[in-house]
C-alpha cells in the first residue's frame, strides 16, 4: 500500500448504483479515499488527467467505449493500476492481456450477502493494485516452440501464482512443447473463472490445459488447473500421480491454496519435481516450496522486476526456497533446463 497516505480511488462505471455501491463500500475503509467517478471513458480519461488516482476502478461494459478498448488506449498515456469490475464473463481475461492488474465480480443483489463480499474483495484488490507495477513484461518476447527430447513420465512441474499470474503462466505454459512433464497449477481465482482460463490456454497452447477435477492423471502434455473454491493435493497410486480437488479452509487466506499443492508434491514427488513461483501479494507457496526443495526438487522464483507484485516470490527467496530467481521471459528456459539436468 502507499506509505503514509490513503489510495486515491476514481471509480468509472455506467450505473448509478453500481457507482454509489462501490463509492460507499471502499470509502468505508480508513486507507482509501474516492477522488471523483465517472459514468463513461472520456468522462474518466478527463478526470486521471485532473485528479491523478493512484487506482482505477472500472467496468467492463460501458457506453461510448467499452472498458477493455479504454483500457488499451489508457495505459500507454497513463500508466494507472486498473482493478476491472465485471459480470461472470471470460472478457476479464481480455481485460488482464491489456494491463488490467485484477478484477472483481459483480454482486447479484438477489442475495444479501453478496454486495459485503463485493467491496470486501473490491477493497482488497485495490490496496494490492495499488503496490503494483503497470506495464510490466508481458509481450516483449515471441513464444518459442522448444524442442524437448525422451521427457521422463515421472517429472512433475508444479506452479503458483496470484495477482498477475494469469498472464504471467500463460507466458510460461505457451513455449512448452506438447511432450513437457505434466504441470499442476493453483492461480488465485474464483470459481467459474478457473475453467474459462484453462478453456483459453487450452486454445492457444500446445499442451492440453484443463481445469481439474479429482482423479485426473498428471501426464505429459498435460497442464491441470486447480479449480476455484477448491484445494488441490497431488497423490500417487503405483507409478501414477493424479490430482485430489476438495473443499476445504482457506490457507494463506486462499482456496485453492499455493501451499497445498507444493507440500503434495513435495511429499509424493520429492526430488523429481520442479516447482515455480510467480507473481502475488502475500506468502502463500513459500513454505510448500521450501519443502519441495528440502526434498531434493528444483525451485524458481520469479525476479522483482517482471512481478506484477513482487510478494509470494520474496517470500520464497527470503526463507531460502528459491534455487534460482528468473525474469519472467526466462523461465521456459530455465525450466527446460532443470528438466534436462533431472534425467
Amino acid at each position: 500500500m502507499l506509505a503514509n497516505r490513503r489510495i486515491k480511488v476514481l471509480v468509472v462505471d455506467d450505473s448509478l448504483l453500481y457507482r454509489e455501491t462501490i463509492v460507499r463500500g471502499i470509502s468505508a475503509d480508513r486507507g482509501i479515499a474516492v477522488i471523483g467517478v465517472a459514468s463513461d471513458p472520456f468522462e474518466a480519461r478527463d478526470k486521471i488527467i485532473e485528479l491523478a488516482p493512484d487506482v482505477l476502478t472500472l467496468d467492463i461494459e460501458m457506453p461510448k467505449m467499452g472498458g477493455i478498448e479504454f483500457l488499451k488506449r489508457l495505459l500507454p498515456q497513463y500508466p494507472v493500476p486498473v482493478v476491472m469490475v465485471s459480470a461472470v464473463s471470460d472478457s476479464v481475461f481480455d481485460a488482464l492481456n491489456a494491463g488490467a492488474i485484477d478484477f472483481v465480480i459483480k454482486p447479484d443483489y438477489k442475495f444479501v450477502h453478496s454486495g459485503d463480499t463485493f467491496i470486501n474483495d473490491l477493497i482488497i484488490k485495490i490496496k494490492v493494485a495499488s503496490t503494483a507495477k503497470v506495464g510490466h513484461l508481458r509481450r516483449e518476447y515471441a513464444a518459442e516452440q522448444k524442442q524437448s527430447s525422451s521427457i521422463i513420465n515421472n517429472k512433475i512441474i508444479a506452479i503458483g501464482a496470484s495477482t498477475g499470474g494469469t498472464e504471467a503462466i500463460y507466458e510460461i505454459i505457451r513455449s512448452f512443447p506438447r511432450d513437457m512433464p505434466g504441470i499442476v497449477i493453483v492461480q488465485h481465482m474464483p470459481p467459474v473463472f478457473t475453467e474459462m482460463y484453462a478453456r483459453r490456454l487450452n486454445n492457444s497452447c500446445a499442451m492440453e490445459v484443463r481445469e481439474a477435477k479429482t482423479g485426473d492423471v498428471v501426464i505429459p502434455g498435460r497442464v491441470l488447473i486447480a479449480p476455484g473454491d477448491y484445494h488441490m493435493k497431488l497423490e500417487k497410486k503405483g507409478n501414477t500421480y493424479y490430482v485430489d480437488c476438495f473443499k476445504g479452509e482457506k490457507v494463506n487466506g486462499h482456496c485453492p491454496s499455493v501451499d497445498v499443492l507444493f507440500h503434495s508434491v513435495a511429499e509424493k514427488v520429492g526430488a523429481n519435481a520442479i516447482g515455480i513461483i510467480l507473481t502475488g501479494m502475500g506468502y502463500d507457496g513459500a513454505k510448500g516450496l521450501l519443502n519441495m526443495k528440502q526434498k531434493g526438487a528444483l525451485t524458481i522464483g520469479q525476479d522483482q522486476q517482471s512481478c506484477v507484485v513482487y510478494g509470494m516470490p520474496k517470500v520464497a527467496f527470503d526463507i531460502g526456497a528459491v534455487d534460482r530467481q528468473v525474469s519472467l521471459k526466462n523461465i521456459s528456459h530455465s525450466v527446460f533446463s532443470m528438466v534436462a539436468a533431472k534425467h
